[in-house]
């Protein structure tokens, strides 16, 4: 399994008690289209993600993020310059 998958399976954890419709998850799922998420909702899920993995997505990368598959990859972004 890469760190990558690692990352994603983490990532679906952190989003099923947040997935009340039990939408399938893939890198393409969006926060707002799919989930059906409200902003609040997504500020409550960035926080858990942020102590899943101990690191600050900023509010510039928050704004760019839309799908699960972009929240993967600045997490694995993320975690490569904190072990630089």
């Amino acid at each position: 399994m890469s760190d990558r998958d690692q990352i994603f399976t983490r990532v679906t954890q952190q989003i099923a008690p947040f997935n009340k419709k039990g939408v399938a998850l893939t890198d393409a799922t969006t926060f707002s289209g799919d989930l059906e998420w409200d902003s609040l909702t997504v500020m409550d899920f960035v926080a858990a993600v942020e102590d899943e993995f101990d690191i600050l997505i900023t509010m510039n990368m928050q704004a760019e993020i839309e799908t699960i598959g972009q929240l993967v990859d600045a997490v694995a972004k993320l975690q490569d310059e904190a072990a630089a």
